[in-house]
């Protein structure tokens, strides 16, 4: 059984990159080996059509620090890293890409940061690109969007070169897309000693990009919107639909009091134009919203009836397990 007091574990996500791994495990044990770290280097293969699994395996046998989980089909890669950050045992957890475009000559630094300068999360910052022009330009976006947003002072959110305390990600969950913001969800779990370090974007060396250019900049601007209503509201959405709600539901009820109180001072006062109260455009409109009002409330109502009783979200279908008990 691997030794729980480990130094590292290094996580990498995968899919159909049998090309890169022989190289890039080679060059992860060397920088362990040179540095004298106790390690262990955790693949989520992502559903991988390929050799990929075939080569991990292989690995294992030779080096049990290699271990492996296989999903049955492709999840994403926040599905793959939340499973691994489940299964990790080092006290200072590194992920990386499998694409050979983060050096893992970074990870020295990246494990200092976060046990001699104290950080709980670091974030790697490619200054240095070199990604299609689909990329960089919805990266600048969401980078600038996230910071405003998030108040963390990071240039480069979705760098898969990182590093964390353990405890970071125990205590966090990765879902859906939200990968590219798992900074905020760290800050936002209490997290708040975040930083970053310069490192180096090395040209794709094996095969093509897994990621599209319109889609990522629609599901990422989906993701960012997602991620700030649930940090805020997830918990107690009430909070949220019960005062828009009752907002709408007052601005409403109030309006049409006003119209009914005008129409009656008007007929005591004798006012021979008095329009009916259903020929008054106003008066559609509060009742409008007086229904939205009511509906608000309910979303919110129900809301928190799921937020009480909701299962897990992340299930997997998991079919192999190396190096792994349980």
């Amino acid at each position: 059984m691997l030794n729980s007091k480990i130094d590292i574990s290094v996580v990498i996500p995968l899919f159909n990159e049998e090309e890169s791994l022989p190289e890039l495990i080679e060059w992860i044990e060397r920088v362990m080996l040179e540095h004298n770290y106790t390690y262990e280097m955790l693949f989520i293969d992502d559903g991988s059509t390929d050799q990929s699994w075939k080569l991990i395996e292989n690995h294992h046998q030779r080096n049990p620090c290699i271990r492996g989980i296989k999903f049955r089909r492709n999840y994403g890669k926040s599905a793959a890293l939340n499973v691994g950050f489940h299964e990790t045992s080092g006290n200072v957890i590194i992920t990386m890409d499998a694409d050979m475009q983060d050096s893992p000559d970074e990870i020295p630094a990246l494990y200092k940061k976060i046990t001699e300068e104290g950080f709980d999360l670091v974030s790697g910052w490619k200054k240095k690109r070199y990604d299609p022009i689909s990329k960089t330009i919805p990266t600048k976006f969401f980078n600038a969007a996230t910071r405003f947003i998030s108040g963390i002072p990071l240039h480069d959110f979705n760098c898969g070169l990182k590093a964390y305390r353990s405890e970071v990600v125990k205590s966090i969950e990765v879902y859906n897309e939200m990968h590219r913001y798992i900074p905020v969800i760290a800050k936002w779990a209490g997290f708040r000693k975040i930083g970053e370090h310069v490192v180096q974007h090395r040209a794709r060396k094996y095969g093509s990009t897994k990621f599209g250019g319109i889609s990522r900049f629609i599901n990422g601007f989906l993701d960012l919107l997602t991620i700030f209503f649930v940090s805020k509201f997830g918990k107690k959405p009430m909070h949220f639909f019960g005062v828009m709600g009752t907002l709408m539901f007052m601005i409403g009820f109030s309006s049409t009091l006003y119209i009914v109180s005008e129409k009656l001072w008007l007929v005591y006062t004798g006012d021979n134009v008095v329009r009916n109260i259903t020929d008054q455009p106003l008066f559609y409109i509060s009742l409008v919203a007086v229904v939205i009002g009511v509906q608000l409330f309910l979303a919110g109502f129900i809301g928190e009836m799921i937020s009480r009783n909701a299962t897990e979200r992340n299930v997997y279908g998991i079919t192999q397990k190396l190096g792994i008990e349980g």
